[in-house]
């Protein structure tokens, strides 16, 4: 498959020629539709992932379609349209159990330990607990901003910040998640006041549901 690679920490990553990747018995190999960049890929690209092993295929926001699924997998097949969750827990740790992966103590994550979605295809371990059916009602590109910014800001929004209908929210930063917590924020009726220190982007975050905004 073709993939991007880059063998040394900072230096120009290359389009290449490597091999196909193959699913263990809990596995699935997923040909990738539409991928995102990230910042963290560009800390994992200047060194600072100490999981990262050279050479390596950044990427870990992506959505695409199963091409091929291990002898375990109960929950998808061959042609499902599925995404992912920026961490795959290990399915069997009680963080897994109490619905918390982001914190399993044995986590992959696709782009760091495991080679990533820069590529024509993706493995994605124990695939029952760490894949989404992605509905037809919403495009791989949509799908691929969603399993990292998304998924980040809404744990903050509603599991930690516990937003509910006329509260009043502050959000610094009007980047990839701060945007994303300024529409979870609105979508839950809540009154988003965004702030940042670039009218363009307080401009986006306006359109994106914002009530107010401040240029700090």
């Amino acid at each position: 498959m073709k993939a991007v690679v880059y063998e040394n920490f900072g230096s120009t990553p290359k389009l290449m020629q490597v091999a196909d990747p193959t699913p263990e018995a809990d596995d699935v190999v997923i040909k990738v539709e539409a991928t995102g960049v990230c910042r963290s890929d560009w800390h994992g690209w200047m060194g600072h992932d100490p999981d990262i092993e050279l050479p390596h295929v950044p990427g870990h926001e992506f959505a695409g379609v199963i091409a091929e699924v291990g002898r375990n997998v109960t929950r998808f097949k061959v042609g499902d349209r599925v995404t992912v969750p920026f961490v795959s827990g290990c399915g069997s740790c009680h963080e897994c159990h109490s619905g918390n992966h982001q914190v399993c103590g044995n986590q992959t994550q696709p782009g760091f330990t495991d080679w990533g979605s820069f590529a024509e295809y993706v493995v994605i371990h124990h695939a029952d607990v760490n894949l989404v059916h992605l509905p037809e009602t919403i495009d791989f590109t949509t799908a691929a901003s969603l399993g990292c910014r998304f998924v980040t800001s809404f744990r903050a929004v509603v599991d930690q910040g516990k937003v509910s209908a006329g509260q009043w929210v502050a959000v610094h930063g009007c980047g990839g998640v701060g945007l994303s917590a300024i529409m979870i924020a609105n979508s839950l009726g809540a009154n988003v006041i965004a702030v940042d220190i670039a009218d363009d982007k307080l401009a986006l975050a306006k359109a994106l549901g914002a009530y107010a905004t401040i240029n700090a």
